[in-house]
């Protein structure tokens, strides 16, 4: 069966069209952005729009935002890049950031996927030396938005500086009101094209460039700009500001109703928590997630489970785990939808969930 719904935008969200304008603009453009010839400064032109438009988003001046290729890289900066004593992240993040620092000390979280000041506070106290505390915006699986306010304050308390993910949250609430010294960002998730990213600095904090070469970006990050892929980023950044939260809200909270009255064993993951309005996480007890995502995609939906960038493997959610979720780590599909999604796109998926719930949940069903 050909898709019919795609709901999987917290891996990447479909390429809107004034990205894709962008995009296609900026390939007709002749020149190097470092050029002085006429040629490089009109390539020089759209690099700078973008970066305004991505600023904007951020709430920073253009200086402080530096273009990488994703998200990844942007973590790795900000993890790598900072000469401090001590690393601290929680438990619940992305790959990519979990994986840039071994000697990271994980911070444990409660129940809806959250860090706990008290023992943040309790951790930076205990230790020695110049710290940088690491916690993502939202949860790209679950959707759950940390108590950002309050870490913040606990890592002022100690002079520690302030990480923050925000590659889900761009676009879902106000970055400006973040109070961060650096945060990342990435292109796609917001309706762009894969291929580029931001490490905006919120303050002015010191870098060491992870890559040296021909001092691009202020010479933090060397290497010539992937000039359309970096349009199309800025248009997508502009564009989504004009989001309807409120629909997404409205679709989300009748996906998870529906889903709760037909099927009593359904779990729907810190469905009481703050969580982004596009985002849910929803087990179906004794049904793999893989069985889950393969019986969806037969049916024409699109969803995931875990993050997509852990080499298409299916296996149990280090998120669920470290919220003390191991009876569904392994049994939870993600469903996320965005900027072109519609109410036919739920309709479907609740269609879909509907007969794979019949068809593999036994008596989980409602009659």
């Amino acid at each position: 069966m050909s898709p019919r719904a795609y709901l999987d935008y917290n891996a990447t969200a479909p390429l809107r069209p004034q990205a894709r304008d962008a995009v296609m603009a900026a390939l007709d453009v002749i020149g190097n952005p470092s050029s002085v010839h006429g040629f490089g400064r009109r390539a020089r032109a759209i690099l700078e729009t973008a970066r305004e438009e991505v600023a904007a988003l951020a709430g920073v001046a253009p200086r402080l935002v530096t273009f990488t290729s994703g998200g990844t890289e942007a973590n790795q900066m900000a993890l790598n890049a900072v000469a401090v004593d001590r690393v601290l992240m929680s438990a619940v993040e992305h790959p990519s950031v979990l994986n840039a620092r071994e000697d990271a000390t994980i911070l444990p979280v409660d129940g809806a996927g959250c860090v706990d000041p008290a023992k943040l506070d309790a951790l930076l106290a205990a230790g020695q030396g110049s710290a940088l505390v690491s916690v993502m915006a939202a949860n790209n699986e679950t959707g759950v938005v940390q108590p950002l306010a309050e870490i913040a304050d606990v890592a002022r308390r100690h002079d520690a500086l302030v990480h923050v993910d925000a590659v889900q949250a761009a676009g879902k609430f106000d970055l400006d009101a973040i109070d961060a010294d650096l945060m990342t960002l990435s292109g796609h998730k917001l309706g762009g094209p894969a291929g580029a990213g931001a490490l905006v600095r919120k303050r002015e904090v010191q870098l060491r460039p992870l890559l040296r070469g021909g001092g691009q970006e202020l010479g933090l990050r060397a290497g010539t700009e992937a000039l359309s892929a970096i349009a199309g980023f800025g248009a997508a950044a502009r564009a989504c500001l004009d989001d309807d939260l409120a629909s997404w809200r409205s679709r989300r909270d009748r996906l998870e109703a529906d889903i709760v009255a037909s099927t009593p064993s359904a779990v729907v993951v810190a469905r009481g928590a703050d969580r982004l309005a596009n985002t849910s996480a929803i087990a179906m007890p004794g049904v793999g997630a893989e069985t889950l995502v393969m019986s969806f995609d037969l049916a024409g939906v699109a969803v995931s489970a875990g993050s997509a960038c852990s080499s298409g493997k299916v296996g149990p959610s280090h998120v669920l785990t470290a919220m003390g979720r191991d009876d569904i780590a392994s049994s939870t599909v993600r469903v996320s939808h965005g900027w072109a999604s519609t109410d036919n796109d739920i309709d479907v998926f609740l269609a879909a969930w509907t007969d794979i719930a019949r068809r593999l949940g036994g008596g989980q069903h409602a009659a």
